[in-house]
């Protein structure tokens, strides 16, 4: 019987020359093959996430129009766009969704809506839609409200967070009523390493872009969305991403 072992090694290896460092090799081994494998999931992610961001130019609009969620920094930038004079009302449009549903006691549009006032925002300037509960109901609901208060903004700003903005920017040319309307969109300025927190963890992130990567792909057939072109390296990232396990937002 060779007994117990000696800090994980057994005797047998710790009298045979070189075991010790042959179990270091190995531990060292497996850190850099983590460490690689981690290091493709952000080169891959971050490849998905820039495609997503669209970087249009602003220009000043006749409102802004805020897509609200648990990311109360789309708040904060919408609400400093208005403050810049980009716009002449400021709109909020956001139920209880799935990530917010136990997170806010309130809608997001409530929610978001006090950050702007908080802000300096005048009370008078926002308008809040808290029934719309997808990116499609979003429209409906607040086209519907504006057209109850007897606005028809020709000029849209669309507020979002950075890894949305492409697909918000191609529901609203699919979806919005008013084809004549012009829309550019922009989120809080933050690239990926920098973007994830607290309330918006990393692997959550990014289970959500890959998600919403296929919906880009797979929606405008279903009537949801233009049309957009996906370059052949932002889907094979996209593909890896979800054969490393990233299917939790999957359409």
């Amino acid at each position: 019987m060779w007994g117990r072992g000696i800090r994980g090694i057994s005797l047998r290896e710790a009298e045979v020359p070189g075991a010790h460092s042959s179990v270091s090799e190995r531990m060292c081994n497996s850190r850099d093959e983590a460490g690689t494998a981690d290091e493709e999931i952000e080169q891959d992610a971050t490849l998905v996430y820039n495609y997503h961001r669209m970087a249009m130019p602003l220009q000043k609009a006749d409102a802004i129009f805020t897509l609200c969620s648990l990311d109360t920094r789309v708040a904060e930038r919408a609400a400093q766009l208005f403050l810049e004079g980009y716009g002449e009302y400021l709109v909020f449009s956001g139920g209880v969704g799935k990530l917010t549903e136990g997170l806010f006691m309130e809608a997001e549009a409530t929610v978001f809506a006090r950050i702007a006032r908080k802000m300096g925002v005048p009370d008078d300037k926002i308008i809040v839609e808290t029934k719309s509960t997808n990116t499609g109901e979003n429209v409906q609901f607040t086209y519907q409200l504006l057209q109850g208060l007897h606005l028809e903004p020709r000029s849209l700003i669309l507020v979002q967070k950075p890894y949305m903005e492409r697909r918000t920017y191609a529901t609203f040319r699919k979806q919005w009523p008013d084809r004549d309307t012009v829309f550019t969109v922009t989120s809080p300025l933050l690239d990926f390493s920098a973007y994830p927190n607290t309330d918006n963890p990393r692997e959550l992130v990014i289970a959500i872009m890959v998600g919403d990567l296929v919906r880009i792909q797979e929606y405008p057939a279903r009537g949801f969305q233009i049309p957009q072109h996906v370059p052949d390296e932002v889907r094979a990232a996209n593909e890896r991403l979800i054969a490393k396990g990233y299917i939790g937002h999957l359409p």
